[in-house]
């Protein structure tokens, strides 16, 4: 009689229990999901358990079953922006995700210049406080943390945008949401994923990294640190992998400080991460991303060859860069403060590109090709905006070479969307480059008002002493 008594006490007390059906952090009340796409609703439960998922705003109940290793999923419809709406989630117990909105959902990711927010001493943010609370832009901010393998789930919430909770949140995000909101008229959802002084590698899956000899080489070179981690993957693993289910529209991108002990590998390393990212999201992610500003770098040109690499990424679809030497301000702070006109900038390229916005000037002026006449080079700039333009007597940071392969200080003439370069220590010119240094600020943009990305127009191997 004994052993049958215990038998029944340990069965109801251990038997009869069931786990009750849970969702990740990035699906919780305050969400944006995205408009008219299919979205995954994913979590636990036990096996074999039924779970019913109803949402307000089509009435529709989806039911899924808990697979054998507890885990459920099922892919719901969307329709065009809107809300607030409900999703109910009902299996052995009831969860109701309350303020839910369809709208745009873009991750916002990098090191420190994304991170940067108002507790940074923003000026633009902080004159953002008292007129920023918008219930239409939601954050979700997710926690730093590193892990050896891909996660599932991550530390943060869902909140409404705010004078508290925009303190603390991405500044570029912020005013990048901010104008996207505003000229779509539709909610929008940022979730930042940053860290101060990461290198790519270790938002890049480790076996891309690990099973590239070049990326591997260039990875060996970074330098343990006690403020961020270093090595590939990990933070991919921790921050990143956990969001890949959640639809999104795309990306914004501020990074590439950390990668100037390497710079000449960077472009591979970046377009290696991008397309793992949207193979993970199973979607050809927008990637816009946010050239590195002039600063006092250590070594000659170790920049400038990062600027360059980060400009050839370009060639990877679906991808834009804004270029921010025009609002650097001090070059002995590696952290500019205008973040205002960043996230603009960032929103100029995905409202023409992903949005297709008409009459929009969002690409910065670049070069395109040039040509010798006599003891001159006239260089062809693209997306001039109808012209060029120079911002004081002269313009600045123009250098000429000719087949020693020794640059002199040039002068150079506008003409149009022409530059004709010449120096009196260069009689047979063969190559030019503009903002071809660490710390160099140009002077010269488009009518757009946009600046001149830095050009060479030689691909003679730059030998950096690293």
């Amino acid at each position: 009689m004994r052993k049958l008594s215990m038998f029944i006490f340990l069965f109801v007390a251990f038997g009869g229990l069931r786990a009750e059906v849970r969702l990740p952090a990035v699906l919780a009340s305050n969400m944006v999901l995205q408009q008219r796409s299919n979205v995954k609703f994913w979590g636990w439960s036990d096996p074999g358990e039924k779970i019913f998922i109803t949402t307000s705003w089509d009435h529709r109940t989806d039911s899924v079953r808990g697979s054998r290793d507890g885990k459920w999923e099922v892919v719901l419809p969307t329709p065009g922006a809107g809300g607030p709406y409900t999703v109910e989630i009902k299996g052995s117990n009831r969860i109701v995700l309350e303020n839910v909105l369809i709208g745009e959902v873009w991750i916002c990711a990098g090191q420190s210049n994304m991170e940067m927010c108002e507790t940074w001493g923003m000026p633009d943010v902080k004159e953002e406080l008292p007129v920023c609370a918008n219930s239409n832009i939601r954050f979700f901010q997710v926690s730093k943390t590193t892990a050896v393998y891909p996660q599932e789930d991550c530390k943060a919430r869902w909140t409404e945008c705010d004078s508290t909770t925009l303190k603390r949140f991405s500044a570029v995000g912020y005013f990048f949401g901010k104008r996207l909101n505003k000229e779509l008229n539709v909610p929008i959802g940022l979730v930042e994923a940053a860290w101060g002084g990461t290198p790519a590698e270790v938002w890049t899956p480790a076996a891309l990294v690990d099973g590239d000899t070049v990326l591997k080489n260039a990875a060996a070179k970074q330098k343990p640190s006690e403020w961020w981690p270093f090595k590939p993957g990990y933070c991919y693993n921790a921050m990143i992998a956990p969001l890949t289910s959640l639809a999104a529209a795309g990306a914004i991108w501020y990074q590439g400080e950390g990668n100037t002990v390497a710079p000449q590998s960077y472009s591979r390393l970046f377009t290696t991460m991008i397309a793992a990212w949207r193979k993970a999201w199973g979607s050809p992610l927008s990637f816009y991303f946010v050239q590195i500003a002039p600063f006092t770098y250590g070594v000659k040109d170790q920049a400038s060859v990062l600027r360059e690499q980060q400009a050839k990424s370009q060639q990877l679809e679906n991808t834009g860069m804004v270029v921010v030497s025009d609002i650097a301000g001090d070059t002995n702070d590696i952290h500019p403060k205008d973040k205002h006109d960043v996230g603009w900038r960032l929103a100029s390229w995905a409202l023409a590109d992903t949005y297709h916005r008409q009459n929009m000037e969002y690409k910065n002026p670049s070069y395109q090709g040039m040509q010798v006449q006599g003891d001159k080079v006239v260089v062809t700039l693209g997306d001039t905006g109808g012209g060029l333009v120079v911002d004081g007597p002269e313009v600045k940071e123009l250098l000429v070479a000719g087949e020693d392969r020794v640059f002199y200080p040039a002068k150079g003439k506008v003409e149009g969307n022409r530059i004709v370069v010449s120096s009196k220590l260069v009689k047979k010119p063969v190559a030019v480059r503009y903002q071809w240094s660490n710390a160099g600020v140009g002077n010269l943009s488009g009518k757009s008002g946009l600046p001149v990305a830095p050009f060479r127009s030689d691909e003679w191997e730059v030998n950096l002493n690293l």
